[in-house]
């Protein structure tokens, strides 16, 4: 099974949540689809970012892909329920490196 990181960086939280319904928010996205591996809060140049790694069916390649943008895509619109966001990536484990999708 093809394996995949969705990486978003947080900017705040919405008037009325606390910082643990953001991943909870992420993991329970993912999920409804998908098999999370792991996921992880960094802070990176003074910004956190939570990453989840999930696993997508194998199909064609191209498939695997653009089942993993729209894992992201749909973990991003949750988190933006509870907090704001910024930039976010989509990462396929490719030789033993993480490699942007699309």
């Amino acid at each position: 099974m093809p394996s995949f990181r969705a990486q978003l960086n947080i900017t705040g939280l919405r008037p009325g949540n606390q910082p643990e319904a953001v991943m909870e928010a992420a993991v329970a996205a993912v999920a409804s689809a998908h098999i999370v591996e792991a996921n992880q809060l960094d802070v990176v140049a003074g910004v956190a970012r939570i990453t989840v790694r999930f696993t997508v069916d194998a199909n064609a390649y191209a498939a695997e892909n653009r089942q993993a943008l729209q894992a992201g895509a749909n973990m991003r619109h949750a988190v933006e329920e509870v907090a704001t966001t910024a930039r976010l990536a989509v990462l396929r484990r490719s030789r033993g490196k993480w490699a942007p999708v699309g």
